[in-house]
C-alpha cells in the first residue's frame, strides 16, 4: 500500500474465500452494522470518510466487489460478472459475518441494484436505508441512456477505451465531482486498482450488464427488485443526491421521491456523482445524524 493510500485509507482489510477467489472487505468498529455497497468504477475507498466518521459507534462493513478494489480480478472463465452473482457474494459475506442485528444499508451507483436486490431477498434484515446517487429500478422513461455508456456497453471501441485506456475510471474521477473537483492525487487513488487490461474487466462488465429492454440479461431481475423495494416505504430513508451526476441525475432522484415520499432528501444542485467526495463536509454529518435520530 502506498503512503498516500494508507493515509487516506487507514484500514486493515479482511478477506473471504469465495470459491477460491479473494473477496476483500472492511469490518471496522462495533455497534449496529452499517453495510456500504459501492458501484462502478469505484471501490470501498469511496466510503472511507464515512467509515472514519461512524466506526466509533457503528460496525462498518464495506466489501470490494470481485474485480474491484483489493478483491481478486479473475477472467470470465472463473467468475460470472453479472448482477445475480454480485448479490450472492454480498449475501455470503453477511452470512459469513453472522450478523444477527438488522442492518443499515448504504448504497451508491451499482451498489443500489446489488444492495436493494439483497434487501428484497431478506427484507427482515433491513433497518434503514441511505441512498446516494443510484437506482434500483429500470432507466426512467424520461432519461435517455447516455451515449458514453452506450459506446462502452455495445461497441469494440468501448472495450478498447475501458480496458485499454481506463477511460471509464479516469473519466468518472474527473467528472464525478463538480463543486469540489478531485485533486490529481485523489483521482489516482480511485483509479489505483484498475491498472491494467486484466484488472479493468469488472469496470467493463458492469456496463455491459446494464439491461435496457425486455430480453436483456437480468431485465426480469431488475423488474422484480423494482417491485420489491416498495415494501420498504415505511423504513427510515435518507437520500443525498448530486444533481449534476452524469448518469444518476434528477430523473432517478424523482423516481426515488415518487416511490418514497416520506424519505428525508438532501439534493445538491452543484454536486456530481461522487456525493461523498463532492459534499463530504455536509453529507457525512447528515448521515451520522440520520443514524442517531433513527437508532430506536
Amino acid at each position: 500500500m502506498t503512503d498516500s493510500l494508507s493515509k487516506e485509507y487507514p484500514f486493515t482489510g479482511h478477506k473471504l474465500n469465495l470459491d477460491g477467489l479473494k473477496y476483500h472487505y472492511l469490518d471496522e468498529g462495533k455497534g449496529d452494522p452499517a453495510v456500504m455497497v459501492h458501484g462502478n468504477p469505484s471501490w470501498s475507498f469511496y466510503y472511507r470518510n464515512l467509515v472514519l466518521a461512524l466506526r466509533d459507534r457503528y460496525r462498518c462493513i464495506v466489501p470490494d466487489h470481485i474485480g474491484c478494489g483489493f478483491s481478486d480480478k479473475p477472467g470470465d472463465d472463473r467468475y460470472d460478472y453479472t448482477l445475480p452473482r454480485r448479490v450472492d457474494d454480498l449475501e455470503r459475506l453477511l452470512e459469513h459475518l453472522g450478523l444477527t442485528e438488522k442492518i443499515t444499508l448504504v448504497v451508491h451507483d451499482w451498489g443500489g441494484m446489488i444492495g436493494m436486490a439483497y434487501a428484497v431477498r431478506h427484507p427482515e434484515r433491513i433497518k434503514r436505508l441511505v441512498i446516494l446517487n443510484t437506482g434500483a429500478f429500470h432507466l426512467p422513461t424520461a432519461k435517455p441512456f447516455p451515449l458514453g455508456l452506450r459506446i462502452c456497453r455495445d461497441t469494440q471501441l468501448g472495450t478498447l477505451l475501458v480496458r485499454g485506456a481506463n477511460a471509464f475510471s479516469r473519466g468518472a474521477s474527473w467528472v464525478g465531482c463538480k463543486q469540489n473537483p478531485m485533486p490529481s492525487g485523489l483521482r489516482k487513488l480511485y483509479q489505483l486498482p484498475y491498472d491494467s487490461w486484466k484488472n479493468r474487466i469488472a469496470t467493463l462488465r458492469f456496463v455491459q450488464d446494464i439491461p435496457l429492454t425486455p430480453g436483456d440479461r437480468n431485465y426480469d431481475l431488475i423488474s422484480s427488485v423494482s417491485e420489491g423495494i416498495n415494501q420498504f416505504r415505511n423504513l427510515p430513508m435518507l437520500i443525498c443526491w448530486g444533481e449534476k451526476d452524469f448518469v444518476f441525475d434528477r430523473h432517478f432522484l424523482a423516481e426515488w421521491q415518487r416511490r418514497f415520499p416520506e424519505a428525508e432528501v438532501h439534493s445538491y444542485p452543484d454536486c456530481g456523482h461522487y456525493i461523498l467526495e463532492d459534499a463530504k463536509e455536509t453529507v457525512i454529518p447528515l448521515i451520522s445524524s440520520f443514524l442517531e435520530r433513527t437508532s430506536l
